[in-house]
């Protein structure tokens, strides 16, 4: 598990800024005003604090963004970093201005002279967010980041408001660590090890294996991974901490996807260990309620296969069925998500009996298409669950965008041979793969089906990731709890 960086916040003492080591940041507001730290570390660099402000680099920046100044006179940092910030910045601002302080300090210890500035916690989770990094796999790992302490006017109430920032952050960690993993470490076995950890932090933890999955009729699920050496499994993780019926959620977990029979090309094919990323966002979801001792019922649900090519491997025109009892032609092998979430949807409405079902998963290809990497697709049978998830993915700064559903595209699921086949062609490849999954909810089950093919991993930083793995979901869903399910 990738380490949270060491974040503690203090009343600020005015002589620490001359003999802090490392990195030092302070914000200042667009209007350039002097707060008593930012005269003093005026007054140390002899008054080059007042000439950067006053600079066309600092009136170019925008919130959030910063003026760095290297090895500075009369102090014992190697950069002073100077935030454009306002004194009560939005919430993403604060976040971001936090990343910008991740990346200027790196490795370094930093403090943060926060004063007056609020939403210290804020800036300390966009801090923390971005200064992850997957080197678990390297023989030499990177130096641990240095200790964060932000210096501020009230610091236990800061405190206290990180607690669930704190518990978010090793919620997204523990996602991008399950996404960056190869596949040959994280098996389906070794997925399933990670997830009854969770115990430790008092979340009931059942693993459903092969045997038992055919015992229920999961036949749609395990036709994915019989071509595997590895065998599949269900995972459901129950954080009871409210009353009520649960909110389920439930994750797709191909821990590597070939294709199968309907072979994959080979270029850009060592980017299919990141197809477990919808299980591994409600892996991070669950831990992060567990950390936060969330006051709600909520059950996670993950099906983890590895769909392979073998003498075994279902083959393109197999019909199988589904635990729900509906039979599916098997068009192509790499429409493979959709058939493991298909069983794993219906098992939790049959046994949790949720309130209302969040799936995601990397699904389709066309959402990229459709997309790009900057909102995750959403699908939904109820537009007031879908606003509320809207709400809370905009109030955490995560991209997402509503494509709709209907009867014209499910007609495309026809099939001769069976009740449906598990493709619908080229068109509109998303909402048919949506419709499909619509087809194993129940009756008066309000249900959102999250498409986050573009947004699991990406080839260039976002505000608070690395590229990589992102952990995207994590933030949203959590917020959806908070504010929506909490307490009912």
């Amino acid at each position: 598990m990738t380490d949270l960086r060491d974040i503690t916040f203090a009343e600020l003492d005015l002589d620490s800024l001359a003999t802090a080591e490392g990195c030092v940041a302070i914000p200042i507001n667009a209007e350039k005003t002097m707060s008593p730290a930012a005269r003093r570390l005026n007054r140390l660099t002899k008054g080059a604090v007042q000439r950067a402000l006053d600079s066309k680099a600092w009136e170019d920046l925008s919130q959030s963004e910063a003026v760095v100044l290297d090895y500075p006179v009369g102090m014992a940092a190697d950069k002073l970093c100077l935030v454009k910030l306002e004194r009560r910045p939005a919430v993403q601002d604060a976040r971001k201005a936090g990343a910008t302080i991740a990346i200027q300090s790196g490795s370094r210890k930093v403090l943060i002279a926060q004063g007056n500035t609020t939403r210290a916690d804020e800036v300390a989770l966009g801090l923390a967010l971005r200064g992850y990094g997957f080197d678990a796999r390297k023989s030499k790992q990177a130096d641990s980041s240095g200790a964060a302490l932000f210096a501020c006017a009230k610091p236990d109430e800061a405190t206290q408001a990180f607690v669930a920032g704190r518990a978010v952050a090793e919620g997204v960690f523990f996602t991008r660590d399950l996404v960056s993993e190869p596949a040959n470490v994280l098996t389906t076995t070794e997925f399933a090890t990670r997830l009854e950890a969770l115990r430790d932090l008092g979340v009931e933890v059942e693993v459903l294996d092969e045997p038992e999955l055919e015992k229920l009729g999961m036949g749609s699920l395990l036709c994915v991974g019989q071509g595997s050496d590895s065998p599949s499994k269900v995972v459901i993780m129950r954080w009871n901490g409210g009353t009520g019926a649960p909110l389920a959620l439930i994750g797709k977990g191909v821990v590597f996807d070939t294709g199968g029979i309907s072979l994959k090309p080979a270029g850009g094919m060592e980017d299919m260990t990141m197809d477990m990323g919808g299980a591994g966002v409600v892996s991070g979801v669950m831990k992060t309620l567990a950390m936060r001792k969330a006051k709600a019922n909520v059950v996670g649900l993950v099906g983890l296969v590895e769909n392979m090519p073998s003498g075994n491997a279902t083959r393109p025109g197999d019909i199988v069925t589904s635990m729900k009892g509906d039979t599916i032609e098997v068009i192509n092998t790499d429409a493979e998500g959709r058939l493991v979430l298909a069983d794993v949807m219906w098992h939790a409405q049959e046994n949790e009996k949720p309130a209302a079902m969040v799936d995601l998963a990397t699904l389709t290809g066309a959402c990229i298409i459709a997309l790009g990497h900057e909102n995750a697709a959403v699908f939904a049978n109820d537009d007031g669950f879908a606003g509320d998830f809207l709400k809370a993915a905009n109030a955490e700064g995560e991209g997402a965008w509503r494509l709709p559903l209907g009867k014209a595209y499910d007609d495309m699921l026809k099939s001769q041979k069976a009740d449906m086949k598990n493709v619908g062609g080229r068109p509109a490849g998303s909402i048919t793969a949506a419709q499909f999954l619509q087809r194993f909810v129940q009756d008066g089950m309000p249900w959102i089906h999250l498409d986050i093919a573009g947004v699991a991993q990406v080839t260039k930083p976002t505000d608070l990731a690395p590229k990589g793995a992102t952990g995207w979901g994590v933030m949203a869903l959590d917020r959806l709890v908070r504010d929506k399910f909490e307490g009912e």
